[in-house]
């Protein structure tokens, strides 16, 4: 390693070597003071992580959102991944990122998201793989699919934007048949909701600002 990567060896940890030279720069790039051997940043298009190829001299840049990751480039260059990274958290539009970083491949990337994929198809993931009727009663609402499903602790999760983890959203739990607890995260305490109010209800929640 320290053959392909002197400066971040010198550094102690690629997070480490990030935010050197992120300093350096005068870049914010969101790496906390503790990450010191890896990076994976929370941006509102999703978590932007960089790993290190081993065969030659590569920074590897991914985003994820659950269930679902992209390669978007890679770079030998350091200082290049500190201002990728930066612009990304900054949402700096794709054909301007794509324009100014060459080594990026934004194609696939943007082109899932304009097509709606991760949405639709983290629904038919759950769907085939989950059991119950939360599911598939929220589903069947034509405003509620277009909402990005997730499951936690056994409720159904729903976010309006699938790439920013902060974006509106709300817990749905079935207590029991035809009753339902509902949540607002974050610091929202739950309501009891019966079946016939359920979907109004959703629909009310995450339409809301805020």
């Amino acid at each position: 390693m320290s053959d392909l990567y002197p400066d971040v060896v010198a550094s102690g940890g690629l997070g480490a070597a990030v935010r050197e030279v992120a300093r350096r720069r005068g870049r914010d790039v969101g790496v906390p003071d503790w990450a010191i051997d890896y990076v994976t940043v929370p941006t509102t298009r999703g978590y932007v992580s960089v790993d290190l190829s081993d065969e030659e001299r590569l920074f590897r840049v991914r985003v994820h959102i659950p269930g679902f990751s992209w390669g978007i480039g890679a770079t030998d260059d350091l200082g290049l991944l500190v201002d990728v990274i930066a612009a990304w958290r900054d949402g700096v539009p794709f054909d301007v990122l794509a324009g100014e970083f060459a080594f990026l491949e934004l194609d696939e990337f943007a082109g899932a998201l304009d097509r709606g994929e991760p949405t639709a198809a983290q629904w038919t993931n759950l769907l085939g793989s989950e059991p119950g009727d939360l599911l598939r009663l929220l589903h069947a609402d034509d405003v509620l699919r277009n909402m990005f499903p997730t499951i936690t602790h056994g409720a159904v999760r729903l976010r309006v934007d699938p790439m920013n983890w902060l974006s509106r959203q709300i817990l749905v739990f079935e207590e029991r048949e035809g009753h339902y607890s509902v949540a607002r995260p974050p610091g929202t305490a739950w309501t009891e909701v019966m079946a016939a109010d359920l979907i109004p209800h959703l629909r009310a929640a995450l339409g809301k600002d805020g």
